[in-house]
Order: C-alpha cells, then structure tokens, then sequence
C-alpha cells in the first residue's frame, strides 16, 4: 500500500469540503444527475442531495445548478464557481502531496502492514471522514 495524504478544508463549524463531496461534483459533472452520481458513488439521492445542499449552503455563490425541461426531464450541473472549486481543491491535493512526499515515503516506510481482521476485510481507519 502506498501512503496518501486525504485533504479537507474546514471552512468553519460545520462547514468543510473534502475528497467525497469533490468526487460528487466531479461525477455531477459527468452525468448531469445528482441521482446517478450518488448512485456511481454507492450513495442514496437523498444522502447525494443533502450533500449538494450543504455545498450551496457553505458558499456565497451556488455550487450546483438543477436544470429544467429536456427529453430526459431535467439534471443538474456544476456552476462556473462549482467548476472553479473543484478546480481549485484538485490543485491544492496536488501541492500538498508534492509538499509532504517525503514525509508520507517516510511514515509508509515505517508503517506496518494493514492487519486482517477475522474475516479477511482490510482495516480501515478513515471510514466517516468527511
């Protein structure tokens, strides 16, 4: 296993965005739902939908735009600041790992390796992060 560094930007209590929220508009912008984006991610609408309304609600500009009409019915779409934030996320990922590599080589190196426990899955630590 390589070590990786997990990015969350706490914008203040109870505002913070993270890898998940980012991989959601990322699929947002793929398929054009918030349904079937929560459901390429292994989420529910409603837990998709409460995510997208917590994004809109941390930021001064929207970051999800629902469209209306169209054969299939409507969607939804990032926003030029949705774009921008996703955009502006993936760049600080990338200069934080580039500024801890290292680091990270570092504490891998003197990591142990993942223990099984009883029936086989990996032990996860991160799980409930958000």
């Amino acid at each position: 296993m390589t070590a990786k560094l997990t990015l969350r930007v706490d914008l203040g209590p109870d505002q913070a965005i993270g890898p998940g929220k980012i991989r959601l508009l990322e699929a947002i912008a793929e398929t054009g739902s918030i349904s079937q984006a929560g459901r390429a991610l292994g989420m529910s609408y409603r837990r998709a939908w409460l995510l997208v309304a917590d994004l809109n609600a941390c930021f001064r500009q929207p970051v999800v735009e629902a469209q209306t009409g169209g054969s299939r019915g409507g969607g939804a779409a990032l926003t030029r600041f949705g774009s921008k934030l996703v955009a502006q996320y993936r760049a600080l990922e990338r200069a934080a790992h580039r500024a801890g590599a290292r680091q990270l080589r570092e504490l891998e190196a003197a990591s142990r390796p993942a223990r099984k426990p009883p029936g086989g899955a990996v032990r996860s630590d991160d799980e409930g992060d958000g």
